[in-house]
């Protein structure tokens, strides 16, 4: 099942989640590289340009898809070459991400920022937030009161790809569902089609889980389920999706 979603994701975001025509995608690979982090207007250099024209930046999909950008996190910023302080600042932006997600109504309460980078990234955070890494006194105090996860590599890949796409998931639920309207359409089977229709409340506060776009999409399913369930198998007992 999550391989089959994640074919979707990579598919929808490839497809239409770019300004200027289709960009192939990898979960998580193409997403958590430095380049891609950081938000760029222009170029600094020619030789550069054309390098980030074909490895476009995760930040310019997110301003497509939301037209807004990330309070704090100012555009053509750069990384510091200092490898605790780079890993600082990009968890900093992960989790800044996450929180303006979270603003717009994405639910990543179960995704942690250190999930979002490159697993040689992931390598040097935990072992500075755990005091392994030598040479190193900074601490964060972001973490005060936060347990570390220490995760072997195999399982870190596992936990990054789902995170991944999870953030993708969400953005597609708060920037791209809101565009769903709902078009009533007079149909003469209607009245026979809901009493055999599984219920689905389309009152905007009557569930804590699904949105209005989203149960308008699940009423919309269901109801094109059941009047080809009808013609499909005319002696079957009621179904849903």
């Amino acid at each position: 099942f999550f391989e089959k979603t994640l074919a979707a994701v990579k598919s929808w975001f490839t497809l239409f989640g770019w300004s200027r025509g289709q960009n192939p995608i990898s979960i998580p690979h193409s997403l958590r590289r430095d380049k891609c982090i950081v938000q760029r207007t222009v170029a600094p250099e020619k030789n550069f340009k054309r390098k980030v024209d074909k490895d476009k930046c995760f930040y310019e999909m997110l301003l497509h898809l939301s037209g807004q950008t990330i309070p704090g996190i100012a555009a053509g910023q750069s990384l510091s070459p200092d490898p605790v302080e780079r890993i600082f600042q990009l968890h900093w932006q992960h989790s800044e991400l996450l929180s303006f997600l979270k603003s717009q109504g994405a639910y990543l309460s179960h995704v942690l920022p250190e999930f979002l980078l490159a697993p040689e990234d992931y390598v040097i955070w935990t072992e500075v937030n755990t005091g392994l890494r030598r040479g190193s006194m900074r601490t964060s105090g972001i973490l005060s009161g936060r347990r570390i996860f220490v995760l072997e590599n195999r399982t870190f890949e596992t936990m990054s790809k789902r995170a991944w796409t999870d953030v993708l998931l969400q953005m597609y639920k708060v920037f791209v569902l809101p565009r769903v309207s709902c078009c009533i359409f007079p149909d003469p089977l209607s009245l026979e089609s809901l009493q055999n229709m599984p219920g689905i409340e389309s009152e905007p506060l009557c569930s804590n889980i699904y949105s209005r776009y989203e149960r308008t999409i699940l009423i919309w399913l269901n109801k094109n389920f059941e009047k080809n369930r009808q013609i499909v198998w005319k002696d079957s007992q009621r179904g849903e999706v």
